[in-house]
């Protein structure tokens, strides 16, 4: 069995064997570990011996087995350290025999996405948790992914299983009342994933394929669980719908290509077609629309165009309005002013993103003055634009976006973007 065979094989067991654990035991940090220990030995033993005909099942075992031991051992020790220790340790500490695991293989993933995005975490530690729990990347993996040192996201995950346990998160389907904004933070945080693996936030590299990948694969998840959830389907879609143009972003150097200048025929046409059928169906479906569906509406009119020059521009500045109604935010307002740039003229853009200097968040972010120069360029204020894209590339942390924005600053065309 290959390496890349095995993961494939593993990771999607990996959140089911955890589950299986918290919903028996309940501790987090001893039933991470142990889940991680019987991966290791997966990993040596099955390309040995063979594949078990319960893969589930004997993950679920070896699991088991090293928590109980961890119990055994942690007991030992409080009776050394304390001689009044009670004699019946807590519930949480019994162990069902190792040798007969949970019957059947009852999938709590969508619990486990709930407890990794509890309320108490601050969005970043959400994110780690998740990949680290849900999506079973190991700590190295994800401080790569991120750029901080291994002992800097082991810590991080670490606190962020101590700040659930003691907020008092269980592993239980959030109350009713809290189901709604539990399930927001999911999304946001499968969002944040794929927009870090998407345009990293720094580093070498625009995109990282493999935090894409598995940010999908979480949402694919989570909309077969879900299926009647519009806006879980909302973000599959505009997942698919932006992941499909991920091959044409980059040229052989790694230097980045904007929209208008991708080869279209680069693009996934399954992916767009999977996408836009699963937009369609969903709007079709729903009498309040949710922003993630009206941002994989905006993508679904950018992926049919058959070339840039043949865009709906006004298609999409009319669901831009919308989802700036729907979902208020700077950055909504900085895309609306690129769609009313190319309805409306730039001058009409320009107002826009001018006013939008005025909030110092988007003062300091590379894109508000990166759209600006576009749009200067497009209204004839060739020096103008060049002092924009010189802002721009200071303020961009990602270097490919730094390289375009210096090139366009050296020497800024005079017609479209």
């Amino acid at each position: 069995m290959t390496g890349q065979r095995l993961e494939e094989l593993l990771r999607p067991l990996a959140p089911q064997v955890l589950a299986a654990l918290l919903r028996r035991y309940g501790q987090f940090d001893g039933c991470e570990d142990a889940v991680q220990e019987a991966l290791l030995a997966a990993s040596v033993q099955w390309p040995e011996e063979g594949v078990p005909d319960n893969p589930y099942g004997w993950l679920v075992t070896v699991a088991t087995r090293r928590f109980t031991d961890w119990v055994r051992s942690d007991a030992a020790r409080r009776r050394r350290e304390d001689a009044e220790l009670p004699a019946t340790p807590p519930s949480m500490f019994v162990a069902a025999p190792a040798d007969h695991p949970p019957a059947g293989e009852h999938d709590d993933t969508l619990t486990l996405l709930f407890l990794c995005c509890h309320p108490s975490l601050s969005p970043a530690s959400q994110v780690a948790l998740t990949l680290r729990a849900v999506g079973g990347l190991g700590t190295a993996e994800i401080a790569h992914a991120f750029l901080v040192p291994e002992a800097t996201m082991a810590q991080r995950i670490s606190r962020a299983k101590q700040a659930i346990r003691k907020a008092g998160g269980r592993f239980a389907p959030p109350p009713p009342g809290e189901r709604a904004d539990r399930l927001r933070a999911v999304l946001h945080v499968l969002y944040l994933m794929f927009n870090e693996g998407y345009t990293t936030s720094s580093g070498d590299a625009l995109q990282r394929p493999d935090l894409t990948a598995e940010a999908l694969r979480l949402t694919r998840l989570l909309h077969r669980l879900l299926p009647d959830e519009p806006e879980a389907a909302g973000l599959l879609a505009l997942m698919l719908l932006t992941e499909a143009r991920r091959d044409a972003r980059t040229g052989d150097d790694g230097s980045l290509i904007p929209l208008a200048e991708q080869d279209r025929g680069r693009w996934d046409r399954g992916l767009i077609a999977e996408g836009v059928e699963l937009v369609t169906a969903t709007l079709a479906r729903t009498r309040e629309l949710g922003p993630f569906q009206l941002q994989a509406a905006i993508a679904a009119v950018h992926d049919e165009a058959p070339s840039a020059d043949e865009t709906d521009w006004p298609q999409i500045l009319a669901l831009y309005e919308l989802l700036e109604r729907v979902a208020p935010n700077p950055m909504v307002t900085l895309n609306k002013a690129v769609a009313v740039a190319m309805v409306r003229g730039a001058r009409a853009g320009l107002e826009i993103v001018d006013g939008l200097k005025a909030d110092g968040r988007m003062a300091r972010h590379h894109r508000l003055h990166a759209v600006r120069a576009h749009l200067l360029e497009r209204a004839g204020r060739p020096q103008e634009a060049r002092d924009a894209f010189r802002i721009a590339a200071r303020l961009a942390t990602n270097l490919p976006e730094q390289r375009y924005l210096r090139l366009r600053a050296a020497a800024p065309a005079s017609g479209e973007d």
